[in-house]
């Protein structure tokens, strides 16, 4: 019997030995598996960031052409069209004598019989809210006339607002702060399903970037206003870097408001622009906690910032014409002083005239991107090389403001850009560029925000000295897309939100929002809209946003086309075709800037030769421009392609009645005005054979929409798949 028990024990102590050894190599399978995926959710998020910042950073430096053509084409051509001036009439300052004109703006239009969709009483109550909700589930309209006549009572109840808002929690109720909505209505109604309607008993905080980018944004901006003009103490709003109408140019609440209102499009525009002036720009709970949408500088201060006049900045992408007369006086900045709940009488604002602050000046500026995550110096903006294509905005020792254009001959005489403007006026400018556009990062310091071209990089020393300073015990914000919707950095002292699901691609990240009770405590609430990668795995989530991601860096290669083969033909004077992995990254970073993992990113993105090095053709052999136009030379081709998102931005402005028709003579002069913001030498010749070209029909007017997909990057393996 002993024996027997022997054999049986050894037997099974051998087959305990090998279910051991398969539950490691299994363990050891799956840490390899999930930490593949996690690489490539990370450099796939990293990718999506880098372009998203690159683009920002463009559309500063378009904000700054704007200006130019605003300020100084008429005193430089002293005659011509003017182009785009009549976007932005109404944002000049539109004050009390013409509010009863607006009140006209909505009680002129009348509504049909015929319409279907919600039609509001004012004073708003929650039946009107539940209709509204009702309506954009099943994707309908508000007619323009409650939309103008909504956001004639927002202002009117915003102007009451101060610049920064001070709520509290109780224990009978949490409070609940989302991030960036962009456009995304499916997020807003999620949340709002999860986490119950705003009322008394259920408060929101909503921390700016409402618009852009989704295809819902006017219908989010109805609803939040709509609740806070119902729930005005339990529903709170403040201002992002997206409430903006130059920013909206460029990432779509522009075309989503001229094709949902048509004609009556640029009233709902003009009366946003008031509106976003109005929103208060930052908030704090329970005197401890400091809410704003981007971030903080060292030199943040707010009562500072509650002092000044926001209405003033009505895009902060500009500086605020100078209000000659009435600029805040010494003594009037006192009184206000007094007033304002976060100012005691041994404060005072920062004082004029400090070597800090005239240095310090450069920060809204727009910046060259840095090469590196270490190189995150200021530009100097005598040294600009042209090839950036950079305008920057600086002060001299007197603060009056300095237009540096590369593309002019630097003996051309400018009149100022704006009235010239006290040093108070530019450092409020830099107070609320800092909030609005600043991002945390993990090292010591403050530094310019070289990625997004705005704001600063403030480490955790600096959240450290402004939440001391104002005796606060942490900072939330939002600004930044995160994989889970929500990060912790600075010892948790920062906390992200992001309540934006699939902000990229179906499947690139999740949404949260947090709620806040008073024990200061936040607790995190993550999800993710899920309609067409439902039934996916994971994996083939992850594989969707990751294509998604490598196309679009592979069209950015495409884009710098010639750029990038001029860096890698200097490593490879015998021409090739083939160069180090070293030379084929440290070629693609110096074109692009963007900071990223390219080693690990080269096995998808190009092709080794057999003894290891880089066949750097291959980054383009995939790509081609459809359909191709051969009348055109290739290197406007390339440019169209890299800027074609600014023309679109143009054009769009250009296009008055937005019809999708320019003239022949208006395209010319657009491209004129272009290639000189560009310094990029086209001459006319080639201008009007583009033009005679797009214009298939010969009616005289160009359909730019079809101009701009001439000039698409299309992938010709994918085209071919599908068919």
């Amino acid at each position: 019997m002993g024996c027997g028990t022997s054999v049986v024990t050894e037997s099974q102590a051998k087959k305990s030995e090998k279910a051991m050894k398969a539950a490691i190599l299994i363990q050891r399978w799956y840490r390899c598996y999930t930490a593949r995926l996690e690489m490539r959710r990370r450099y796939t998020l990293s990718i999506f960031q880098s372009i998203e910042y690159a683009e920002e950073q463009d559309q500063l430096q378009l904000s700054n052409f704007f200006t130019f053509m605003l300020d100084h084409v008429t005193h430089l051509n002293g005659s011509g069209p003017d182009l785009i001036s009549h976007l932005f009439k109404a944002t000049g300052d539109r004050r009390g004598s013409i509010e009863g004109c607006k009140v006209l703006e909505y009680e002129r239009i009348q509504v049909p019989d015929s319409y279907d969709g919600p039609r509001l009483s004012f004073p708003l109550t929650i039946t009107d809210t539940n209709a509204l909700l009702h309506a954009f589930k099943n994707q309908r309209v508000l007619h323009v006339r409650y939309v103008l006549q909504l956001l004639h009572e927002t202002k009117k109840y915003l102007k009451q607002m101060p610049n920064i808002v001070h709520l509290s929690t109780s224990y009978s109720k949490e409070l609940t702060i989302c991030g960036d909505l962009h456009g995304k209505l499916d997020d807003l109604l999620l949340i709002f399903y999860k986490n119950g309607l705003p009322s008394d008993e259920n408060p929101y905080l909503f921390n700016g970037d409402f618009v852009d980018r989704g295809k819902n944004s006017i219908e989010i901006l109805i609803l939040l206003f709509a609740f806070l003009l119902v729930y005005p103490n339990n529903l709170y709003l403040n201002r992002g870097n997206h409430e903006d109408h130059i920013m909206n140019l460029r990432y779509g609440f522009t075309n989503e408001l001229m094709e949902k209102y048509k004609s009556h499009g640029r009233k709902v525009l003009q009366n946003l622009q008031d509106i976003y002036s109005w929103l208060p720009l930052a908030s704090v709970i329970d005197n401890k906690v400091l809410v704003i949408h981007g971030g903080i500088s060292d030199t943040t201060d707010l009562e500072f910032l509650a002092s000044l006049e926001r209405d003033k900045f009505r895009t902060a992408l500009r500086p605020p014409k100078s209000r000659a007369g009435s600029s805040l006086s010494k003594d009037r900045i006192g009184q206000r002083a007094v007033e304002s709940p976060l100012i005691t009488e041994d404060k005072r604002c920062p004082s004029a005239g400090t070597e800090a602050d005239s240095a310090s000046l450069h920060i809204p500026c727009t910046g060259q991107r840095s090469t590196s995550k270490t190189d995150m110096s200021s530009p100097d903006v005598g040294s600009v090389d042209t090839k950036e294509h950079v305008a920057f905005f600086h002060a001299d020792y007197r603060g009056s403001p300095i237009l540096e254009l590369p593309f002019l001959d630097s003996s051309t005489q400018l009149p100022p850009l704006t009235p010239e403007l006290t040093h108070l006026e530019q450092e409020e400018w830099k107070q609320v560029i800092d909030i609005l556009w600043s991002d945390p990062r993990n090292h010591n310091g403050c530094s310019p925000n070289s990625f997004r071209g705005g704001g600063c990089y403030f480490g955790p020393d600096v959240t450290t000295k402004i939440l001391d300073k104002h005796n606060l015990k942490m900072l939330i914000r939002s600004h930044e897309c995160k994989q889970e919707g929500y990060e912790l950095c600075h010892d948790g002292k920062v906390v992200t939100i992001f309540s934006a699901s699939n902000y990229y691609e179906e499947g690139s990240n999740r949404g949260a929002y947090l709620k806040l009770g008073p024990d200061l405590v936040p607790r995190f609430v993550p999800y993710q809209v899920s309609k067409s990668t439902r039934k996916l795995t994971l994996q083939q989530r992850l594989s969707v946003a990751e294509g998604a991601a490598l196309r679009s860096l592979r069209e950015k290669l495409y884009a710098h086309r010639s750029d990038l083969l001029t860096a890698f033909r200097k490593y490879d004077e015998k021409e090739t075709g083939r160069i180090s992995v070293s030379e084929w990254v440290s070629s693609v970073e110096s074109v692009l800037h963007l900071d990223l993992p390219w080693r690990t990113l080269r096995s998808r993105l190009v092709r080794l030769s057999p003894e290891g090095s880089v066949e750097y053709m291959s980054c383009f052999e995939d790509l081609q421009m459809e359909p191709p136009i051969k009348e055109v030379q290739p290197s406007l081709v390339e440019t169209l392609c890299r800027y074609r998102t600014d023309l679109e931005i143009i054009f769009n402005i250009i296009d008055k009645d937005h019809s999708g028709l320019i003239s022949n003579e208006e395209f010319r002069q657009t491209w004129k005005l272009f290639s000189s913001h560009l310094h990029i030498d086209i001459d006319d010749t080639a201008i009007d054979e583009l033009a005679r070209t797009i214009d298939a029909n010969k009616d005289g007017g160009i359909d730019f929409n079809e101009f701009l997909e001439a000039f698409r990057v299309v992938h010709k393996f994918e085209k071919k798949d599908n068919v």
